[in-house]
């Protein structure tokens, strides 16, 4: 493995002071955290969608799919043991990619130091603010979600052997506020994967004018496509679809 090293000279004498630092904390290392945490989050929030959608094949198949998840790694893991790995999984990459982005974005902000009077908004400080603020919600969201359909608490059902029966009473027409709160954030997390997307084409070469065009439009129809795929479940439910 190789190391950098920062060097400094004090003014008395010819005093060197070096200082080791990780590979994985430099800019390159960093942007590397972000793919990888960012590429295993996206997986499983395409798996998470698949799985969502097969509430549309009845409750019957919805419900043998969720107790499926809880069965899965058995014998070899007790009972449930996968889902709470798998989370515990998703909670270091999640806490590594904002880990990795923050010191990103304080380094990039320190690399600029003056301000100008007049600057006109651009397109990445749009971006910026959208990150920042889509990340809130999806965290708020994050921990209302897992009260809510994981521990139960939060469910007018609440029964780990009734998934289905949990997502109905979640979205119910009555319920407005849950299925708008989890409108929110999923366009949230709309933006944010556009934008990660775009990003991450950016990063493996696409440069040129036509490059740039192909990966906005990639990263559009993406983060179209999961975005309608999570909202069409809670909109099923609040307009009798699903049942």
């Amino acid at each position: 493995m190789h190391w950098t090293t920062d060097q400094s000279t004090s003014s008395v004498g010819r005093v060197v002071v070096t200082q080791t630092r990780s590979p994985i904390r430099s800019n390159v290392g960093l942007k590397a955290v972000m793919a990888v945490t960012g590429l295993l989050l996206v997986l499983f929030l395409i798996a998470h969608m698949l799985g969502n959608l097969k509430i549309f094949a009845g409750a019957g198949s919805f419900n043998h799919y969720a107790h499926w998840l809880r069965e899965l790694g058995t014998p070899l893991l007790p009972a449930g043991w996968y889902l709470w790995l798998q989370r515990g999984v998703l909670l270091a990459a999640l806490v590594a990619h904002i880990w990795a982005a923050t010191v990103l974005a304080v380094r990039a902000r320190a690399a600029r130091p003056v301000k100008y009077a007049h600057r006109k908004k651009v397109r990445g400080s749009y971006a910026a603010r959208t990150m920042r603020w889509g990340g809130v919600i999806i965290g708020l969201f994050v921990i209302y979600h897992i009260l809510d359909l994981t521990t139960g608490h939060l469910n007018p059902v609440g029964d780990p052997t009734r998934p289905q029966a949990n997502v109905v009473a979640d979205f119910a027409p009555d319920r407005w506020y849950v299925t708008l709160f989890y409108t929110l954030a999923v366009v949230a997390l709309g933006f944010h994967l556009r934008h990660g997307a775009f990003s991450a084409f950016r990063s493996l070469g696409q440069q040129t004018p036509k490059g740039e065009r192909r990966a906005r439009n990639i990263a559009l129809v993406f983060a179209v496509a999961l975005t309608a795929g999570y909202l069409v479940v809670p909109f099923a439910v609040l307009i009798g679809l699903v049942r």
